[in-house]
């Protein structure tokens, strides 16, 4: 798979979350080589926020409605960030094969917990990850996000602070 490509297909979903003034998390799933359902961050803005309507959770709710009934093995998650926990946790136990990912989430990702010590549940899931494709072009856009006085999500946290920190 060419994991550059389905990225900048992610990225695309993230600017249109950032042109609705969201947080620029976008993501797709892909099944032999096609986009099967797709995703961006919603409810991140002041008037309307929530932390259910995060890309994956979304991409998620679309692959449900695919009319195929497709392997969940055989479905790569590509994300502008690392999922958080929560999305980590959904993914697993969607049974999602691959999880690629362009930028770490140092306060929140999910990626890195011990799943020895998680319960059966998930510690039988193994998942493949794989971060750092176009880093640095999802990078730019936290650290645009980050810089807009108009968007306060997580504006003093330490994942803005590590953001605006990078090179």
């Amino acid at each position: 798979m060419d994991h550059e490509y389905f990225m900048r297909l992610a990225l695309v979903e993230a600017d249109k979350a950032m042109a609705a003034n969201e947080f620029p998390v976008g993501c797709i799933l892909v099944y032999a080589g096609r986009v099967v359902a797709s995703g961006s961050r919603q409810a991140s803005r002041r008037d309307q926020r929530n932390e259910l309507d995060h890309a994956e959770m979304q991409a998620l709710r679309r692959l449900v409605e695919h009319p195929d009934d497709l392997p969940p093995q055989h479905l790569t998650l590509y994300s502008t960030m690392e999922p958080c926990l929560m999305c980590f946790a959904a993914l697993m136990l969607a049974g999602i094969g691959t999880i690629v990912y362009a930028y770490e989430d140092a306060m929140g990702g999910g990626t890195n917990c011990d799943l020895e010590r998680l319960p059966p549940l998930y510690r039988r899931q193994r998942p493949r990850v794989l971060g750092g494709v176009l880093r640095r072009e999802s990078l730019a856009r936290f650290k645009a996000f980050f810089s807009d006085p108009q968007n306060d999500y997580w504006r003093d946290s330490l994942l803005a602070e590590y953001t605006l920190a990078q090179e």
